[in-house]
């Protein structure tokens, strides 16, 4: 913690305050700024687990898959786990996150009890739900850092069971899948079974898909055992061959990060022989995205892509959250559209703050204002798509955000955004941002939300 502070306090006043670190989950790109950033160095443990009370003490730059290795020795795990492991606790709260459990337990940032919080102003505070500091409890979530960084966090875990058992469910009308989805939300089961695990793929508008997970304690009487997808077989290929399976937890947590979901397939992970002699250390999601940015850097694919005359390519890299009523219709316009399969489906309801019925329990995250009460289904779409003839690159991107808020849902700011700014702080909170952004960042030692999510800062 002083390392923290003082190297906050080294950076002249008036620069720009940045993180110093090695990974990062964002796919915008960055301009470098050539500055120092703040030294995070021995602030990626886990603090302490408390059992009893089902909660942990981690410091921000903690990664999942570390507080995972912990928890789940002592029977726990977060309340809702991402799914790329590197992802980090204070990353998933400052920035959102989303997994299986979210259509009963909500986003990771609502797991939250309390969080140190270092300010663009240099001042180290502890935000709770209630208090002095509450403003910066509700308006972190979604900020991106722009308002300062999580140096510990105490969130709440969940028990957990050795096994999950998987049913995958087959849909031939997009109709069909959102109308299980709504019972499955509300009913917390389906066809007479548990459900506590909820995603799916969509393949196209007469191929989907639901997982349907459940808590099992023992593997079954006859049969195979776990299914392993570190090795040789790949999770997403298993969804259309199996319609039932079986993971240990810990699989289970990490299965769609050892093939970064199927996006693996880019780099020739997928492919039998290269896959036999690439390494499983590294096959998983960092090393991906560290492939990505050496594409970004250099260019080659998109070189050769010329070289052969091949038009170029637009990055469609997004999570949107659309109202569950709409999602059947966002759907068939995207896959028509874009088009750009498969995509990952992930119902969501907020926890919410309270049983009342005023605006701060309906709207109780100002930066990212989603409705308690409501369920929404997160839809992630990953990959090129050809720019056409007479388009410009990002013009796709650009229908997507219309699309999205002609049905009245948001987009994650983890990539690329193109809102002008009366847009943007339309839909992400620019009034409660700008009064946050005054108590906790009077000077701007920080990039405001815009510069940052649209202005590639």
């Amino acid at each position: 913690m002083r390392r923290l502070i003082g190297s906050y306090r080294s950076i002249p006043p008036g620069s720009p305050v940045r993180l110093a670190k090695r990974t990062s989950n964002l796919f915008r790109p960055r301009s470098a700024t050539g500055a120092p950033g703040l030294d995070v160095r021995g602030l990626a443990g886990v603090v302490s687990v408390d059992v009893g009370n089902r909660t942990a003490d981690v410091q921000g730059m903690c990664t999942y898959e570390q507080l995972v290795a912990v928890t789940l020795r002592k029977g726990l795990m977060p309340t809702v786990v991402p799914q790329l492991k590197t992802i980090t606790l204070g990353g998933a709260v400052t920035g959102l996150g989303i997994e299986s459990t979210s259509f009963r337990l909500g986003l990771p940032h609502e797991s939250v009890l309390e969080l140190d919080v270092l300010t663009g102003s240099g001042e180290l505070v502890t935000a709770r739900p209630d208090g002095e500091h509450t403003d910066l409890f509700r308006g972190f979530p979604n900020s991106y850092g722009t308002l300062g960084y999580a140096v510990r966090l105490r969130v709440l875990l969940e028990p957990v069971s050795p096994y999950v058992a998987l049913r995958n469910i087959r849909f031939h009308d997009l109709d069909d899948l959102n109308a299980a989805v709504v019972t499955i939300v509300d009913e917390g089961g389906w066809d007479g079974e548990r459900v506590d695990f909820l995603d799916g793929m969509v393949v196209s508008a007469d191929e989907s898909y639901l997982m349907l997970g459940a808590w099992a304690t023992e593997l079954p009487a006859v049969g195979p055992g776990p299914s392993d997808y570190t090795g040789q077989a790949v999770y997403h290929r298993s969804i259309r061959e199996r319609r039932r399976d079986l993971l240990t937890v810990h699989d289970y947590l990490w299965r769609w990060d050892t093939d970064w979901f199927w996006c693996s397939k880019a780099f020739g992970a997928q492919h039998p022989r290269l896959r036999r002699v690439w390494p499983t250390s590294l096959r998983r999601s960092d090393v991906y995205h560290r492939l990505v940015g050496l594409e970004n850097r250099y260019r080659v694919a998109a070189r050769l892509d010329t070289l052969r005359g091949r038009p170029s390519r637009e990055r469609v890299v997004q999570d949107v959250e659309i109202p569950v009523g709409a999602t059947a219709d966002f759907l068939r316009w995207f896959l028509a559209d874009v088009p750009l399969s498969p995509v990952w489906l992930c119902p969501l309801r907020l926890r919410g703050f309270g049983e009342g019925d005023g605006a701060e329990e309906t709207r109780p995250w100002p930066l990212y204002p989603l409705r308690t009460g409501e369920t929404y289904v997160n839809l992630g779409f990953w990959g090129t798509v050809p720019v056409a003839p007479g388009a410009a690159d990002g013009d796709v991107n650009r229908r997507v955000e219309q699309a999205v808020a002609e049905v009245g849902g948001h987009k994650s700011l983890y990539s690329d955004a193109f809102y002008d700014e009366e847009t943007f702080w339309a839909a992400y909170g620019g009034d409660a941002y700008r009064e946050l952004k005054r108590r906790y960042d009077p000077d701007g030692r920080l990039l405001d939300l815009y510069a940052k999510a649209v202005g590639r800062g």
